[in-house]
């Protein structure tokens, strides 16, 4: 009694420091992190530089009226009106930067000749022909032109606004004034340089996401165009033997008969040169995809180096490449339901490929878990099911998209099979495939019997009656490739 007691506290507590060794593990994660963490996107927020733009041309606007009025000596009507135009330009150049330009040297131009006049009647000197206001009002103009037209633009309003500056500076007959032309020209200099690196940046970094983004889907193209150009050498291999051997047998079937009737002789005559005919087209279509010299990687079994005349793998071989996982010291467990039938080769060679691509994919992603492969033989196919447990330690960094999902794909929608792939519990993934033993008459990766059809360019499963997405084909990360 005390023994079966200790044994049922020996449960809880193991289960109990799971638990919390569980929890403990997670609250780590959480807290004892330097991941990044960003705010999300604010609608107000993208709304801050125009508001930072529009309290300082009411500022522009203010003071350039009030300095206008005071130290220039001009009306309260016409300071109002350049100000304003000032103030206007920096509001309008978060939309129209050329117009928002004119607008700026315009209201300078006009207060600049309005305030020659009334220069020497003070005993003070004057800010000319730039006020403090205007300086501010042009660099924001300047600024904002050069963040969005092109450099050359930029520099001729630069340079158009120095000659501006030059000649009103230049001409005779003005009273005492400092000058600002020389301060106000270095300033909008740096305020165009900044602007024009600030652009070049953005644009440099736009091409950079549009480059990378191509290069992302072309690398995904050149995976798939590879991963049926693998799949048609294999299915090649397969079918030209097929059809050397009816070529073969419709040669010596006429001499297993006595006295064989011309009309036989003729139809297997037929039969034979049709088969050649056949076989040469075949070559012909798909010999493209065959290298003279095939490397190691290309042969008909990845571990045979000898060459390429390998014949095609079958699930006959299926203990032998479990034996080489269990070498790599892994535990893998098999089961086999249903009764045992041959299947067509292209069923045969993409099951074997599936289970040999998911071991890879367990070895490679979860080291030290277990794995399970589970061939259940239906009435009107194989289902294929490859299931990894959580592994024991932490997997090496991925080097990118590879070709093992896609393969899968192709081959499973080749065969307008269905096909699921997605995280299991704790940690794990499972790879379930069902190849149909006849493939249907309809579009490819449709499969009658069940109602599912699998996008080919989604991963997308959807049930074939209700239209209801039912599944989708993910990598190890969640990601559709």
């Amino acid at each position: 009694m005390s023994r079966l007691g200790r044994v049922r506290d020996t449960g809880v507590g193991r289960a109990l420091r799971a638990r919390v060794t569980r929890w403990l593990r997670v609250l780590r994660e959480d807290l004892w992190t330097l991941r990044v963490d960003p705010l999300p996107p604010s609608t107000w927020l993208r709304w801050l530089p125009h508001g930072v733009v529009c309290l300082a041309a009411f500022g522009v606007t203010v003071g350039g009226t009030g300095d206008m009025t005071d130290n220039g000596h001009l009306s309260t009507g016409l300071a109002l009106l350049i100000a304003g135009g000032q103030g206007g330009a920096m509001v309008l150049g978060l939309w129209r930067p050329v117009p928002a330009w004119w607008l700026s040297l315009s209201a300078f131009l006009v207060g600049a000749v309005a305030a020659r006049g009334r220069l020497g009647f003070d005993p003070d000197t004057y800010t000319w022909p730039w006020t403090a206001a205007g300086i501010i009002a042009e660099m924001f103009v300047l600024l904002l032109l050069a963040l969005r037209v092109p450099t050359r633009a930029a520099t001729a309003a630069l340079t158009v606004t120095a000659l501006f500056t030059y000649v009103l500076e230049g001409l005779p007959g003005a009273g005492r004034y400092d000058t600002t032309g020389v301060l106000a020209l270095c300033l909008f200099t740096v305020v165009v340089i900044v602007g024009t690196a600030l652009r070049g940046r953005r644009e440099a970094r736009a091409q950079l996401v549009e480059q990378t983004t191509l290069t992302a889907e072309e690398r995904t193209r050149r995976t798939l165009l590879e991963e049926r150009s693998r799949i048609a050498r294999e299915l090649h291999d397969v079918v030209a033997h097929h059809m050397s051997v009816i070529s073969i047998q419709a040669q010596v079937a006429p001499h297993l008969v006595q006295n064989p009737p011309d009309e036989l002789k003729e139809n297997l005559a037929g039969i034979r040169q049709n088969a050649l005919e056949a076989l040469t087209e075949l070559r012909r279509v798909l010999g493209v995809l065959r290298s003279e010299h095939p490397g190691p990687g290309e042969s008909a079994d990845p571990g045979d180096t000898t060459g390429a005349h390998t014949p095609q793998p079958t699930l006959d071989r299926l203990d032998a490449l479990v034996e080489n996982t269990r070498a790599a010291g892994r535990e893998v467990l098999t089961e086999i339901n249903g009764e045992r039938r041959p299947l067509p080769p292209g069923v045969e060679l993409s099951a074997y490929r599936i289970v040999q691509e998911a071991l890879s994919n367990a070895l490679r992603h979860a080291p030290g878990a277990r794995i399970t492969v589970r061939l259940t033989y239906e009435p009107d196919g194989l289902e294929v099911e490859i299931v990894n447990g959580r592994p024991t330690a932490p997997p090496p960094p991925s080097t990118g998209a590879g070709h093992g999902l896609l393969g899968m794909r192709e081959r499973v929608a080749m065969l307008g099979g269905t096909m699921t792939a997605h995280p299991w519990h704790w940690d794990g993934f499972k790879v379930t495939a069902f190849l149909p033993d006849t493939p249907p008459a309809d579009a490819p990766g449709t499969d009658r019997t069940t109602g599912r059809i699998t996008d080919r360019t989604t991963g997308r499963i959807t049930d074939r009656t209700s239209g209801r997405t039912t599944g989708r084909i993910t990598d190890r990360e969640g990601r559709t490739p």
